[in-house]
Formats: structure tokens, C-alpha cells, sequence
């Protein structure tokens, strides 16, 4: 079930109902098997290795508690079994077909199988998601949940279930275990979410989608055409993985749950650190807390520092996709960190800091970013290479006219995100400082409800296409 549907409007709105109506304790009751129906409408047998890591899970982190002795053999399981299912459905394929390749080259005839399933849907993140709270279990940062009921809603709660974003349980595990209201200002920002959401899913992802497919269809498109339909992949996936995690927010605070934010202006970002710190905030984050600082972090020698983020970009590129263009975007930016690394420890501070370089830093880091969103959105590597060979000058004049004009009108789609950035990094404040009162927030956000679902109405897309992060 995705969010742009009438079936999703008319579940949300039925869940509300039902949700509402029913005294607080069969609350959490409610919620589980309706998350159930949102995952497994399409695909009902999504819901058998979604049902396993949940009981594993639950499972070990009882033992934990139990039988906290055995905690290294326990969480061996927990990570054995959630790594083991996104091994099988996402990367046996994967793996399988290169080592095909890697045997034909050496004139070797070995038959080896292959799954024709379908990638269950979110796999990447709810794995994490419950791999996470068994080691918080395991590490005494939260008590093991006693009931069943309240772990499989942490787990499954819908809103954020396909795509994130990835919750630890010591922020949304501890909101299911307690009663939930919604006051009238959480009542507001949900509204503004949902519809802020939809306009950038509907308005601005799915109609630069239409410019970046046509362009990577192309057999061999001219340096600036190419470039311009990076730009649209840049615009297209930020708007569309930000509005899942907007519309996801915002229909999770309709249920008096808050969730995490996803991101912070990436395109701000004036580093590769920095970017990161932005983007995929969940992700990110739970990178560095599970996988980065148990390896050492920056703690040990610069050598073993740089190994540990080769290490961990290598696998957040993996995390993204069963493809080799997906472990390149991760090696790109692990390259790139380690370079700003260097040049952090041997440039002068002062010249960092002179007025000015900020706003060079970020043009520099977004057209860098572009780079990536190149490796990432092309996986025919061989045509990657060729496309980062391609030079300015041998364009004909009349590809130069049309990239003028395409990029032109990319450009007034993402406009609405330049405005928002403006709004949220310089003027909130300001605003919220002269205008206190209560009601203003409410003018405000009836204003730009309306002003969001009118433009929505005239411009939405009428191709209309899946969120990017489903396949992942």
C-alpha cells in the first residue's frame, strides 16, 4: 500500500476511526495487525520473514534479559538471522551472478542457483531497525520488552515500516509502552507535514522524475543533457524520500507518535561530513552507533581511522542496493571524506573561516553531491565511465539550448524547496519570536495547507511513481 493512494486515504482514515474509538489499552492492539494489512496488502507473503525477525528478535532480547551471560551467543543470532534474510533476498542474486562471471572468465562451468522472489518491501529497514534494538538490549541502553504485542508494534508501526525512518527503541519503543495524546499543536504540524509531503512527492518528485527518466533512458546523451538529468535525480530523490518521511511524521503524530526526523536541509551541506549529518539522518546515525564506533571510530591511528570509514561507506553503499554502481556511490563518498580528512589537518583554520567560503563550500559539496547522484542513479557501469568521460566542449549548440530549457524548468519545481530551506534555516524564529500566539499558528498553517493542496491540484503529476527507497 503506498501513501499517493485512495486505498491508503481510506485506510489511514478508517485506522484513525477504529484507533480513537477504542479505549487506550487496546490501543497498541488495534495498530499491530493493521500495520500487517498496510505491509502485506500487495504482497501478503512480505509478512513471513517480517513475522521471523520480529519473534527472533523479540526472543533474543528476552534471553538478554534472562540469561544475560549468554549475551554474545544471543546477539550472534539476532544478527545471523536479520543479516541472513537481507543476504538471501537482496544480495544472493547479487552475489551469485558474479561469481558466475568470475567463473566463466576462469573457464569454469559451475551451475549456480538463483532466487526469482520479489525484495520483500522496507527488509533493509526494519532489519535494522529490530538488529538495533537487540544490541541497545544487549549494551543495557533499554530494558527488553516484555510484551510481544508492544515489540511487534515498534517493529511494524506502518507509517514509517517501508522506508524508514529507522527508529531506535529508546525513542519510539518507550512511546508505545505509554499513553499517547494529540494536543492541538501536534494536531497542526501533522497537517502541515501531510500536505507539505504530498506537494513534494506529487509536484516536484514525480514531475523532475519525468525529465531525469527520459534523460537516463538516452543511449548516449551529451555532456549537458546528461548533467541536467543529474540534476533532476538530485531534485526528484531528496523530494521524494523526504516527502515519505514528511507524510510518514505526520500521519504517526495523527496516533500521538513522534517520529525522528530524516533529514536537514542536505544540500546545505558544505562537507561530505556534513552531508551526512543531513541526509538519511537514521541511517547515518545508526552507521556510526553500531557499526563505526564498535570498530574504533577516530579513536586509534589515522590509518585505522581511514580503513573504518572506507569500511562503513563500503556498506552503506551495499545497504542501498544488490549493485555495483550502489558500492561505488559508497567508496565515492569515502573518498571524498578522507580527502577533506587530509585537508582539514593541513589547511590553516583561518582560511577555512574567512567571510565568504561557507557559501563556496556548499557550492563545491553540491556539485560533488551531483557527482554521486550520478554513480548512484546509473548502474550500467560501463556507461558510468563513459558518462564522466564526457566533455563540455564537444556538445552541439542545440543540446546546450535544450538543457537551458529543461534545466529552467527543474529549477521552478524545486523553487518551493529553496523557499522552505530559506524559511527554515533564517526565518522560523524570527516569526515564531514575534508571533507567539497560538492562533497564528494556526492561520499560518490552514494558509499554507491551502496554498499546498490548490497548487497540488492544478500541478500533480499525472505519472505517478513508487518512492525511490521501496527497492531498498
Amino acid at each position: 500500500m503506498i501513501f499517493h493512494s485512495l486505498t491508503y486515504i481510506e485506510f489511514l482514515l478508517c485506522t484513525l476511526a477504529g484507533y480513537w474509538l477504542l479505549p487506550e489499552r487496546w490501543r497498541n492492539l488495534f495498530l499491530v495487525p493493521a500495520s500487517l494489512i498496510f505491509y502485506g496488502w500487495a504482497q501478503p507473503w512480505f509478512l513471513l520473514p517480517f513475522v521471523a525477525t520480529t519473534v527472533i528478535d523479540y526472543t533474543v532480547a528476552r534471553g538478554l534479559a534472562a540469561t544475560p551471560g549468554r549475551r554474545r551467543w544471543l546477539v550472534t543470532v539476532s544478527v545471523i538471522s536479520n543479516l541472513g534474510l537481507l543476504g538471501i533476498f537482496k544480495y544472493f542474486n547479487f552475489f551469485a551472478d558474479n561469481l558466475r562471471a568470475l567463473f566463466e572468465a576462469l573457464h569454469w562451468h559451475v551451475p549456480l542457483p538463483v532466487l526469482h522472489v520479489v525484495l520483500p518491501a522496507g527488509i533493509s529497514f526494519y532489519t535494522f531497525q529490530s538488529l538495533g534494538y537487540v544490541i541497545d538490549v544487549s549494551r543495557g541502553h533499554v530494558p527488553a520488552c516484555r510484551s510481544l504485542r508492544d515489540y511487534a508494534l515498534f517493529v511494524s508501526f506502518f507509517p514509517q515500516l517501508v522506508a524508514g525512518p529507522i527508529q531506535r527503541a529508546g525513542h519510539l519503543l518507550t512511546q508505545v509502552q505509554h499513553s499517547r495524546t494529540v494536543t492541538p499543536a501536534n494536531l497542526e504540524n501533522a497537517v502541515v507535514l501531510l500536505a507539505w509531503g504530498f506537494f513534494k512527492k506529487l509536484v516536484i518528485a514525480d514531475r523532475v522524475a519525468v525529465t531525469a527518466d527520459k534523460i537516463f533512458a538516452l543511449q548516449s546523451p551529451s555532456f549537458p543533457i546528461l548533467w541536467t538529468g543529474v540534476l533532476a535525480f538530485c531534485i526528484q530523490i531528496y523530494a521524494d524520500f523526504s516527502a515519505y518521511t514528511d507524510i510518514a511524521r505526520g500521519t504517526a503524530r495523527l496516533f500521538g507518535f513522534d517520529l525522528t526526523p530524516n533529514f536537514n536541509h542536505p544540500y546545505l551541506a558544505d562537507s561530505p561530513s556534513d552531508f551526512w549529518r543531513r541526509w538519511h539522518i537514521s541511517l547515518s546515525t545508526w552507521i556510526r552507533d553500531y557499526l563505526f564506533i564498535p570498530l574504533g571510530g577516530s579513536r586509534g591511528s589515522e590509518a585505522r581511522t581511514l580503513r573504518n570509514l572506507v569500511i562503513v561507506f563500503f556498506l552503506t553503499g551495499l545497504w542501498h542496493g544488490a549493485s555495483w554502481n550502489f558500492v561505488l556511490w559508497g567508496l565515492y563518498y569515502a573518498v571524498l571524506t578522507i580527502i577533506y580528512r587530509l585537508a582539514g589537518h593541513i589547511s590553516p583554520p583561518r582560511l577555512t573561516n574567512l567571510p565568504g567560503m561557507r557559501p563556496l563550500r556548499i557550492v563545491l559539496m553540491f556539485v560533488l553531491t551531483n557527482i554521486g547522484w550520478l554513480i548512484f542513479r546509473e548502474r550500467r557501469v560501463g556507461q558510468l565511465w563513459h558518462d564522466l568521460a564526457l566533455r563540455p566542449a564537444v556538445a552541439p549548440a542545440a543540446d546546450w539550448v535544450v538543457a537551458s530549457y529543461l534545466g529552467a524548468i527543474i529549477l521552478i519545481f524545486s523553487a518551493p524547496l529553496v523557499l522552505h530551506a530559506i524559511w527554515d534555516v533564517l526565518l522560523r524564529e524570527r516569526f515564531a519570536r514575534r508571533l507567539p500566539s497560538p492562533q497564528w499558528g494556526w492561520c499560518g498553517a490552514t494558509g499554507v495547507c491551502t496554498i499546498l493542496f490548490t497548487i497540488l491540484l492544478i500541478l500533480y503529476s499525472e505519472t505517478v511513481q513508487d518512492f525511490i527507497y521501496f527497492q531498498f
